[in-house]
């Protein structure tokens, strides 16, 4: 399979970039944001159990497409080659700033630049040379694919932009589902629902209405609270 490059300077020319490339809009979509690099094997492990079993079998009957950061390392690396082992057919695209991506044909690779995942169907490009700057894009893509469709944000690890990325969403009126259990920035939020001392950011993301902080080993309460979401009920089951 070879993933299609879309690239955009504008906001405005995204809906026009997507429909070239044949991506179906008005559709659920679900973002996933989160740890890289830094996660963990076990944390790693148990992500993939939960995706493989309740979320991208989920995905698939919903008829919905997965958003991502698009980078060939943690939780992107773990959704690509689940959904490539499994033969999913929904899409799965990437977002990134150009200019931190080793782009396929764009001349010798930089060593300072990330490698793209190779099972998305669709990598969006978008401006900026610094990590963090695709945030405020990938909740552009999720909002134009979904066009009006319900969508839900899952927060797995992360780290200070990820708290960026849960923030952004729920202003968005995106209900975001927190997977416990996976280390870094997710269990921090569990620990503010828990009432205990936490980041502000993450006290603030654990009051709100629309979070839902789940065990990364329930796959029952994952697929319930995800398919919810994906059908418009944003307070879940």
């Amino acid at each position: 399979m070879r993933t299609a490059l879309i690239r955009v300077s504008r906001v405005h020319d995204l809906p026009a970039a997507l429909d070239t490339h044949r991506l179906r809009r008005g559709r659920p979509v679900l973002v996933l944001v989160g740890g890289a690099a830094a996660m963990d094997r076990s944390a790693l492990t148990a992500l993939d159990h939960a995706l493989r079993t309740a979320v991208l079998p989920l995905l698939d009957r919903r008829d919905a497409a997965a958003v991502d950061g698009g980078t060939d390392s943690g939780v992107m690396r773990v959704i690509g080659r689940a959904r490539s082992a499994a033969g999913h057919r929904f899409p799965l695209v990437g977002v990134a700033a150009e200019g931190t991506v080793v782009v396929p044909g764009s001349g010798p690779a930089d060593p300072d630049r990330a490698d793209l995942e190779p099972n998305h169907t669709h990598v969006v490009l978008v401006p900026g040379s610094r990590w963090g700057e695709e945030s405020p894009w990938l909740a552009e893509v999720a909002d134009v694919v979904a066009d009006g469709a319900p969508s839900v944000t899952v927060v797995v690890n992360g780290g200070e932009i990820t708290f960026d990325d849960a923030l952004a969403s729920l202003d968005r009126g995106r209900p975001v589902v927190v997977l416990a259990g996976t280390g870094r920035t997710a269990d921090e939020i569990a620990v503010a629902r828990a009432a205990r001392p936490a980041d502000p950011r993450a006290v603030k993301i654990a009051a709100a209405r629309l979070t839902h902080v789940l065990p990364v080993d329930d796959d029952a309460a994952i697929t319930d609270v995800l398919h919810a979401c994906l059908s418009g009920d944003t307070d879940g089951p």
